[in-house]
C-alpha cells in the first residue's frame, strides 16, 4: 500500500513538532526546579536567572485563609534580605505544560516542607518565555490551600 506524499509530509510534521516540545517541557521544568530549589537556598542569582520581569509581569498570591496579595514582580530579582532562603524542602507534581512558539503556561501542584517540618500546599501557574534559548518565568499566579 502507497501512502500519498502528502500523507506521509503530514506525519513527518506532526512527529517534528512532537519531538521539538519534549525538549522544551524538560527545560521548562527544571526552570520551575531551579527557581523552587533556589528560593529555598537563598540564592539570589540563580534565582533571578529564572526570571524575566517584563512590563506586563505579574505576581498573585491567594494565602490559605483568604488573602490575596499582588507581589511587585521586581522582587523576584532583587528581594529583600529576609524573603529567600529558608531551607526546607518541596516536590512539585502535576505538571500541566502547554507551548506554542516562545510563550508556555504550566500549572502544577507543589508541596513544600519547612525546616521545622511544617508542610504547605500550593498550585501555581505560571507563564514562560523563551528567550535567547533559555525559559525564564514572566509570571505566575499561587493558590495557597489547606489539605483536608
Amino acid at each position: 500500500m502507497k501512502l500519498p506524499l502528502f500523507t506521509i509530509l503530514a506525519l513527518f510534521i506532526a512527529l517534528s513538532a512532537h519531538s521539538q516540545s519534549i525538549p522544551d517541557t524538560t527545560a521548562i521544568k527544571q526552570t520551575l526546579e531551579k527557581e523552587s530549589t533556589t528560593f529555598r537556598s537563598g540564592d539570589v542569582k540563580a534565582h533571578a536567572d529564572c526570571w524575566k520581569i517584563q512590563p506586563y509581569s505579574r505576581i498573585v498570591v491567594s494565602t490559605a485563609d483568604g488573602k490575596m496579595i499582588d507581589v511587585p514582580p521586581a522582587i523576584m530579582v532583587n528581594p529583600p534580605a529576609n524573603m529567600m532562603g529558608g531551607g526546607g524542602t518541596f516536590s512539585n507534581s502535576n505538571y500541566k505544560i502547554s507551548v506554542m512558539g516562545n510563550s508556555a503556561w504550566v500549572s502544577h501542584n507543589e508541596e513544600s516542607i519547612a525546616k521545622d517540618g511544617k508542610k504547605t500546599y500550593s498550585i501555581e501557574f505560571k507563564m514562560l518565555e523563551k528567550i535567547n534559548g533559555d525559559w525564564k518565568i514572566v509570571g505566575m499566579s499561587m493558590h495557597a490551600y489547606n489539605k483536608q
